[in-house]
């Protein structure tokens, strides 16, 4: 009877933390799909932000803008791109490594461009454009670099199974119109071909009897073939009536004096 109760215990609290864990893994996840979709929202917000600013401001400012939104652009092509292709490649994981690295200097480069769009003194600031460029445009190639050759890598593979693809069907495809039989050495052809091939089978094509002329059998006239006519059976002869021929003896009688 203890060991019953102790056992339904232990099932009981088991139960109690299974629950437990089920409810932490369920709000964990509902937290970060919040998270996620805050984030992809102030995302959108900030990239249409800049691309306001970048139309519809001038100087330093306009520049600043055009700078983030060609910055982030690129590195979120070039996170989805090697994202989507290493599940497929595994080969791309030391350059998603890479890109780890490289989006370390893209973020820096990110903020400090923000802090310098709420700078007052825009002489500074125009002073260090060309050194923010140069920086922007040596990120966005690397990017772009690891981006496109994803692509091409992802695209040869493709190419090169869409070919072996086609040789496969070509080959089928022959093999399909190939419908004639190959002639084997001592194959007869011709008629006598055709008469071979009616033996194996089993049908036998009488000769037509010479001097038969239009005359029809009784087969014929059921629309099938003459037939022969069947080989009479063998009896022995009747000794009374063989033919006498002249230079034959008479038998004698068996009684004689």
């Amino acid at each position: 009877m203890e060991a019953a109760i102790t056992i339904l215990a232990l099932l009981f609290v088991a139960f109690i933390a299974l629950g437990v864990y089920a409810t932490v893994k369920a709000v964990g996840a509902a937290k970060r799909g919040v998270d996620r979709t805050i984030t992809q929202a102030r995302r959108t917000v900030e990239d249409t932000t800049l691309r306001a600013k970048s139309f519809g401001q001038t100087g330093v400012a306009g520049e600043l803008a055009q700078l983030r939104l060609a910055l982030r652009t690129s590195m979120r092509a070039t996170q989805d791109a090697l994202h989507a292709g290493v599940a497929e490649d595994s080969s791309l994981a030391e350059s998603v490594g890479l890109f780890r690295r490289l989006s370390a200097h893209g973020l820096e480069l990110d903020e400090e461009l923000k802090r310098l769009e709420r700078e007052p003194d825009r002489a500074t600031v125009a002073g260090l454009l060309p050194q923010l460029r140069e920086r922007t445009e040596r990120i966005t190639h690397s990017a772009d670099s690891l981006r496109w050759a994803a692509r091409d890598r992802a695209r040869q593979f493709a190419d090169d199974d869409l070919d072996a693809l086609n040789a496969q069907i070509d080959i089928e495809a022959g093999a399909l119109r190939h419908w004639t039989v190959e002639e084997r050495p001592g194959t007869l052809q011709g008629p006598e071909a055709g008469a071979a091939r009616g033996r194996d089978a089993g049908v036998e094509w009488p000769e037509p009897a010479a001097g038969s002329g239009n005359s029809s059998t009784a087969d014929e006239s059921w629309g099938g073939p003459a037939r022969e006519e069947a080989p009479q059976a063998i009896t022995a002869p009747d000794p009374h009536l063989r033919t006498k021929y002249p230079w034959q003896k008479s038998a004698r009688p068996e009684t004689t004096n």
